[in-house]
């Protein structure tokens, strides 16, 4: 997708901070993180979200899943780390590229408030 920023990226249109890139992912350190480690997780394959997802999409959200834990540890993340994934604008999303944010590193606050 010619508008899509994280296609741009891919493509090496727009810089990023490269943490790892096979021949189907690509993950960055996100450029306004959250806490001290913050990266996003991205397919090489445009899907504009988590909802478009269907079983040809199977093996890949795999991968995804799988590399995720070996990649937070190589950010330092042996104590745990919070994964993401907003899916359309109802659930926050602002970039339509699937896309995993890895979050860790100090005291996360908790996702959802209990009084």
């Amino acid at each position: 997708m010619s508008d899509c920023l994280f296609c741009k990226i891919i493509k090496g249109d727009i810089p990023c901070r490269k943490l790892y890139e096979d021949d189907e992912v690509l993950a960055f350190h996100d450029i306004n993180p959250v806490a001290p480690v913050h990266f996003m997780l991205i397919p090489k394959r445009h899907l504009k979200s988590l909802a478009e997802a269907d079983e040809s999409h199977q093996a890949l959200l795999g991968r995804l899943m799988v590399l995720l834990p070996k990649l937070a540890k190589e950010q330092g993340l042996d104590h745990g780390f919070r994964t993401v994934i907003n899916t359309g604008r109802g659930g926050g999303q602002e970039v339509f590229h699937l896309h995993i944010h890895v979050i860790g590193g100090g005291n996360l606050p908790p996702m959802v408030r209990r009084d």
